[in-house]
């Protein structure tokens, strides 16, 4: 009962941060993002000291006001406090708390006031907090958010307005929640800001549905706990929905999240996720970069290999400006199956997911695991890249299966998609399973989505990870039959067909076959008289 209503709290807060910025001019504003983010995340790090510091000291936990207790402390006293916070907790000084800038509100100059707190509160987290770029610069906690107010009369109120909806309730009770809690706050904050309907390198919004089959089949119920201090990476990571689920799966501690999305919108949205995830030890590995042209993640001069990697490329996108600097010597490897050709005529079709798959197997550690999106065209390709990446995958033996999913299970995009589980360790058969018949189709605006039911959603990991088979639904085959059907992934290829045999006398197949000759006479007979009436009917037409 208390997450139900925390939950419709927290949504409350995000509704009227809206509603500010819309009544300020900045409603469907390209900056509003911005803005909402930021400010949600200043009122979630401010209760999370709160909580912190009511755990480790008793007087602050009993006091009627904890801030004014902290502002009594000594600096040391308040240095000490905060030495043995978590490092998941940013240190805060009193006067970084929403109860002072509450208490200034009606000086001159508010704004101001208001954007030098959170810049100070950035940079005094920035080393754990900040994400780089693939160049090596940070991009700090916050900006000054009443710059994005063109009006300067307008600053002032704009933040007072602010300031006083952070105060009406606490997150202090929620921070004992799951994961499945914070997905779901995090999916309602970023629900109008993450779609891939803008730019180039636009997000590409996973649904949970594929995010938990992912990882369920990656990190199976036997394994959730008992796998430690491991790899995770997403070199498209978007905002995070993918490596969270896989992180939730194996535990929050027990795992390091490594990312590089070109998107810093993207790499903003993914760093709040962490925060509110409890893995804020992974930030200083977020990076925003071109993956494709500038991988940033390296152990000495080589590619940093991992234990589990996640993701849901871009399909095909223009790539043609930088092009050539991939056909390198130093690329040769990591793009073993080639580069896709620049299609003169349509450079915006160029299939880079399968530079972004190739990158893939060549990032994954010995014995890892990982789970790539892609066109489920790619199961099929006669030729080409697509065939060469599934060849290696099968002669190398490191393919684990595949499951199609039904068309529209993204809102946003037509093109049909399955999953491929990539993984180095498995020697026995490979589970292809075909999914398409699955889900209810339901109205999302303008478009059309499918979404499987918890039951489907369950049915497709039982079946895989126990590599079960289901008539017309999943077959287990080895790697030696994928060869022979010229190394095909799509279940329909190696599901059985069946015919229906019924026993009949000589004298029922002779009264069926006459049956079918008196039809077809019919027919016939039908057909000439058709002939017949359309010649009349044209002769007319010339008398005329």
């Amino acid at each position: 009962m208390v997450e139900i209503e925390f939950q419709q709290k927290t949504k409350e807060l995000i509704d009227s941060l809206k509603s500010i910025c819309a009544n300020y001019g900045l409603g469907n504003d390209g900056n509003e993002f911005k803005i909402i983010t930021q400010i949600f995340l200043y009122k979630f790090l401010n209760d999370k000291f709160a909580f912190e510091a009511k755990k480790i000291d008793e007087n602050i936990a009993k006091a009627e006001s904890w801030e004014e207790t902290l502002i009594q402390m000594s600096e040391d006293d308040l240095e000490m406090l905060q030495l043995q916070m978590g490092a998941d907790t940013a240190r805060l000084k009193p006067v970084h708390f929403i109860s002072y800038l509450f208490s200034k509100q009606n000086e001159p100059d508010f704004a101001k006031l208001f954007d030098d707190t959170l810049m100070d509160i950035a940079i005094s987290n920035n080393d754990v907090f900040a994400v780089k770029t693939d160049g090596g610069t940070k991009v700090v906690l916050f900006e000054r958010i009443s710059q994005y107010i063109a009006d300067d009369s307008k600053r002032d109120a704009f933040c007072r307005a602010i300031i006083n909806k952070l105060g009406k309730f606490s997150f202090e009770r929620i921070f004992t929640q799951k994961f499945d809690f914070y997905a779901t706050i995090f999916e309602y904050l970023i629900k109008d800001y993450n779609s891939n309907s803008g730019g180039k390198y636009a997000e590409y919004y996973t649904p949970h549905a594929v995010a938990r089959i992912m990882a369920a089949i990656l990190v199976p119920k036997d394994q959730q706990g008992v796998v430690q201090n491991v790899t995770c990476y997403d070199p498209s990571a978007g905002s995070g929905t993918l490596l969270m689920n896989v992180a939730h799966a194996i535990g929050e501690s027990c795992c390091s999240i490594y990312t590089q999305d070109i998107s810093q919108k993207s790499s903003n949205l993914l760093r709040l996720n962490l925060i509110l995830n409890n893995l804020v030890h992974s930030i200083p590995n977020v990076i925003q970069g071109n993956t494709v042209l500038h991988p940033y993640h390296k152990e000495g001069t080589e590619l940093k290999r991992f234990d589990y990697i996640v993701s849901n490329p871009p399909f095909k996108m223009d790539f043609s400006d930088f092009h050539k600097d991939l056909d390198s010597k130093e690329n040769k490897e990591r793009f073993f199956a080639g580069i896709p050709k620049i299609k003169p005529k349509a450079t915006d079709k160029m299939e880079i997911y399968q530079l972004f798959l190739q990158h893939i197997i060549y990032s994954l550690k010995k014995h890892g695991k990982a789970a790539v999106v892609v066109p489920t065209g790619f199961i099929t390709a006669q030729s080409g890249i697509d065939k060469k990446i599934r060849q290696k995958l099968v002669d190398k033996k490191m393919l684990a299966g595949v499951v199609s999913m039904p068309s529209n299970i993204f809102a946003t995009t037509g093109t049909n998609v399955s999953i491929l589980f990539i993984d180095d360790s498995n020697r026995g058969d490979v589970v292809l399973i075909d999914a398409s018949n699955f889900g209810q189709k339901i109205k999302e605006g303008k478009n059309q989505k499918t979404v499987l039911t918890v039951e489907e959603e369950q049915c497709i990991i039982d079946v895989f990870n126990d590599k079960e088979e289901r008539e017309d639904f999943s077959v287990a085959v080895s790697y030696e039959d994928i060869a022979e059907k010229n190394y095909s992934f799509s279940a329909g290829q190696y599901l059985d067909v069946k015919i229906e045999y019924v026993d009949i006398t000589p004298r029922e197949f002779s009264l069926k076959m006459k049956g079918f000759g008196e039809r077809l006479d019919s027919l016939c007979s039908q057909s000439r008289k058709l002939e017949v009436e359309i010649k009349k009917q044209l002769a007319g037409m010339k008398c005329e």
